[in-house]
């Protein structure tokens, strides 16, 4: 627990393109790309980024609170009893945890008396008891032993938070991330196929049509909280594993319906520690250019403008209210139509190597 939490608010903004692909298949829509069709705009929801970076982070061997299982996501209550087991059995790390964090060995004996060390066993037993698990001092046990576990083993409520649906829980964890549903910055074509394809079930097998986009140019516009952050215990650690998993949670997503999707660039903005405010969606800044009677078939097709995006950092730098700007693009992709793209102070690696984590935790 001795890593910086992290210290100030912060925008970003992340683009990718997706071409010959679905980038967000809607279940109500029989798989369809996720569209606004009065505007021909592709849409993809926050759940899908949270999702890739969810699975990367897994596969790095980080602990996630949001989970799936044989691919069914997890009830959220089974995994809250299944991580408070997986704790509470370690005794000696319960103890080493109490001396930690002495506001929860006082909850623990208010909720519990004195266990003898059999910290599994008394929880348990009191959990089956429903009169127990409305008791006021269960609660704020179970509101402070989940905090202390997020803040040294959840990476993913750490970063997005949760709506906490568990019986003896009533704290809520706001995430200090906060992703916005992206949008294709341009109209986009659906292709016109009728491709049968074949989807294999454990016990049998169904036929079903494949649906992609031509090309689309998707834009996501994210905040980073500081005041979030004391509660999830989000270090700056955790927000460049973040960065990591948002560019590579999607290059490692390479299922037949998600390839054709390239992570192209990433734009953060820091603020000074003291400013409490936010610039607010980046992408209204944004302009795309593309002929109306063209195709767009790949981002030679267009011209994103980033003008009005360095404009209005320039004067929130003149201000004061920007520490700095950091960010990403594609080291080899060509970004020759990405025009007038923000002067950076640090220029980030998002495809270094993730280390993976030790023992499931940081």
């Amino acid at each position: 627990m001795s890593e910086a939490i992290i210290r100030q608010n912060g925008d970003f903004l992340f683009l990718f393109e997706a071409s010959m692909t679905n980038p967000n298949g809607d279940p109500d829509q029989e798989n369809r790309p996720r569209m606004d069709y009065e505007t021909s705009t592709a849409l993809v929801s926050d759940a899908r980024r949270k999702r890739d970076c969810r699975d990367f982070l897994k596969r790095k061997g980080y602990r996630i609170f949001v989970d799936t299982w044989a691919e069914h996501k997890v009830p959220m209550d089974r995994m809250f009893l299944e991580i408070v087991n997986e704790w509470l059995t370690d005794e000696e790390r319960v103890a080493a945890l109490f001396d930690e964090v002495p506001k929860l060995k006082e909850k623990w004996y208010a909720a519990f008396g004195d266990s003898s060390g059999d910290f599994r066993r008394t929880y348990t037993k009191a959990r089956a008891d429903s009169k127990m698990k409305k008791k006021a001092e269960f609660i704020d046990f179970n509101n402070e032993f989940l905090t202390a576990i997020i803040q040294r083993a959840l990476v993913d409520i750490r970063l997005f938070g949760s709506a906490m649906a568990v019986e003896g829980v009533s704290r809520t964890f706001t995430g200090p991330i906060q992703i916005t549903w992206g949008y294709s910055l341009h109209p986009v074509e659906l292709v016109k196929s009728n491709t049968i394809t074949s989807i294999m079930n454990e016990e049998n097998s169904t036929f079903g049509k494949k649906h992609k986009l031509h090309y689309a140019l998707i834009a996501h516009y994210g905040t980073m909280n500081k005041y979030s952050a004391r509660l999830t215990a989000m270090t700056e650690k955790d927000r460049d594993l973040f960065r990591q998993a948002l560019v590579q949670g999607m290059m490692s997503n390479q299922t037949d319906s998600k390839q054709g999707q390239t992570p192209l660039l990433y734009l953060e903005i820091l603020y000074a520690p003291d400013f409490d405010g936010y610039l607010g969606d980046l992408r209204r800044f944004l302009r795309a250019e593309y002929n109306e009677d063209k195709p767009i078939r790949g981002l030679g097709d267009l011209v994103v403008d980033f003008s009005a995006v360095s404009e209005v950092v320039r004067t929130m730098k003149d201000k004061g209210y920007i520490e700095r700007v950091v960010g990403w693009t594609h080291p080899v992709a060509d970004l020759s139509s990405i025009r007038d793209f923000p002067q950076l102070e640090e220029e980030l690696d998002l495809w270094a190597p993730v280390q993976s984590a030790a023992g499931g935790g940081r």
